[in-house]
């Protein structure tokens, strides 16, 4: 029997990046292809910093806004969801719960492949306090099971 999480959450905000090291750009919508990623970000395109044989299983990312409103108060820092390199910003749901687990954005669905710990890139693009304040709170890999066109304010649920 598959475990069922019980609450939902929305889409906080969407981001994409045309290849590695440009800024995330802030999107209403984005459509995902199952399989590829996101049209017009960077890993789609094969062109990001983890693209390639030895790069991730995953064809997007989410975090948790909550998460990044943590990591801004704890350590009196500056940072945004966007200088985290993530495509979905959730809120309302605890990702975590999510590995190897099937979810909603809307009519899209999506599996949860690994949690997103902070690696040597986002230290690089960030600081060295920000990806402290990121360990096992990252963000979520997932794989896109069935693509679609999301929105910023799509619901999200298991």
């Amino acid at each position: 029997m598959t475990e069922k999480i019980w609450w939902n959450g929305e889409v906080a905000a969407l981001y994409i990046a045309p290849a590695a090291d440009e800024p995330m750009q802030e999107v209403d919508n984005a459509l995902l292809v199952a399989d590829q990623g996101i049209v017009g970000d960077r890993y789609f395109a094969q062109a990001g910093t983890h693209s390639g044989p030895d790069g991730q299983s995953y064809e997007v990312t989410l975090i948790e806004s909550e998460a990044v409103e943590s990591v801004q108060t704890e350590n009196k820092i500056m940072v945004t969801a966007a200088d985290m390199r993530r495509n979905i910003v959730t809120k309302g749901f605890a990702l975590s719960h999510l590995v190897d687990k099937e979810f909603r954005i809307g009519d899209t669905v999506l599996r949860g492949i690994a949690l997103c710990e902070p690696c040597p890139h986002l230290m690089e693009k960030t600081s060295h306090k920000v990806a402290v304040g990121f360990i096992h709170r990252g963000g979520l890999g997932a794989k896109i099971i069935s693509g679609g066109l999301i929105n910023v304010g799509d619901p999200i649920h298991s």
